[in-house]
């Protein structure tokens, strides 16, 4: 009796000792996993953190090969075949709905983007966050203007500007006013002169962007470069359509953006004319007055105030700061445009 009692005990030991093995190994297991969790997670937060910090110091690297801040136009790398472009988290540039020139043959030659209507004074924006690369001035071509690098993968230009608003090596987030609209440069109406471009390539901004509806074209573009030329082609037919004769109403849709507070602007600086591409002047057609219907403008000349303006075209002084958005100890300067009824 005694040696099977033993024998029994020896059985039940034996047996609960094997038992206990799983448990122990998975209790190990559960100790380890979470801390092979919490070293992926280091590793996924120091990875990004390494890419958020490279896009910083040069957006879209794996595309570029450098960050330039002297050519105006990136040396066009090698396009690839295809290449999908996010437009996520994008801002209208301006809210002025109304293009004037579209993107493609002008004159003989290329028109490297799209011409919208602004007026001097009105707020430009940077179309996505990005870095800024290029502040400069072109009495020639481009007059005041900026170049903007996306981590998207586009570089997108603002030029004609009357005033800059940003600096070079600045990061911007979208929609952060970058510079004011104007009439510098080869232009001859105050307007605003907006690329995109993908790797030194200029592309149809229409392929984005839809201003009279003032939204993106989608969620993302896939850039095809077999299909580039084809795809310009519908875009400027589906979106690129010039229009004339507008009012107020139509290039803003019913209502004039208030100026952004003046920014002390960065020195204009003398750039190599070959490396800017002007833009061709206008037609004679083109510099014929516009309809009627477009508002007029006045150039404050010395001496004259807000209320000599106002009377000398039969407004109520509260008409022209509301049309001209002045507050009420807002001074008007020698040379500024504004509008009256």
């Amino acid at each position: 009796m005694t040696f099977k009692r033993t024998l029994k005990t020896l059985a039940i030991s034996a047996i609960l000792t094997v038992a206990s093995l799983p448990v122990t190994g998975q209790d190990m297991m559960a100790r380890y996993v979470p801390v092979d969790k919490k070293i992926k997670q280091l590793d996924t937060l120091a990875l990004q953190a390494t890419i958020e910090r490279e896009n910083m110091e040069s957006p879209s690297s794996q595309l570029y090969l450098d960050w330039d801040n002297q050519n105006t136009h990136y040396k066009a790398s090698a396009l690839p075949e295809s290449y999908r472009i996010n437009l996520k988290g994008f801002r209208m540039p301006t809210p002025s709905r109304v293009i004037t020139s579209q993107f493609g043959p002008r004159w003989g030659r290329q028109h490297r983007g799209l011409d919208i209507k602004v007026y001097i004074g009105d707020t430009i924006r940077a179309a996505w966050s990005g870095k800024v690369r290029v502040v400069k001035f072109e009495a020639k071509g481009y007059g005041n203007y900026v170049v903007i690098r996306h981590s998207n993968g586009l570089e997108t230009y603002y030029a004609h500007m009357s005033k800059h608003l940003v600096r070079e090596n600045q990061m911007v987030r979208a929609g952060q006013p970058i510079g004011l609209g104007g009439n510098t440069g080869r232009s001859t109406g105050s307007h605003l002169h907006f690329e995109t471009r993908l790797c030194g390539v200029a592309l149809n901004p229409a392929l984005f962007f839809d201003f009279r509806n003032q939204d993106i074209t989608g969620d993302s573009y896939l850039f095809r470069r077999s299909t580039m030329q084809q795809e310009d082609l519908k875009a400027t037919a589906a979106r690129g359509r010039k229009q004339n004769g507008y009012t107020k109403e139509e290039v803003y849709g019913g209502h004039r953006p208030t100026p952004t507070s003046t920014v002390a602007s960065s020195t204009p600086i003398k750039v190599n004319e070959a490396d800017a591409i002007p833009e061709p002047a206008t037609t004679p057609q083109e510099r014929k007055p516009r309809s009627s219907r477009e508002l007029n403008t006045h150039t404050v000349q010395p001496g004259e105030t807000i209320y000599t303006i106002a009377k000398k075209y039969n407004m109520t002084v509260e008409d022209f700061q509301r049309m001209n958005c002045l507050g009420n100890s807002t001074k008007v300067r020698v040379g500024q445009v504004m509008i009256h009824s």
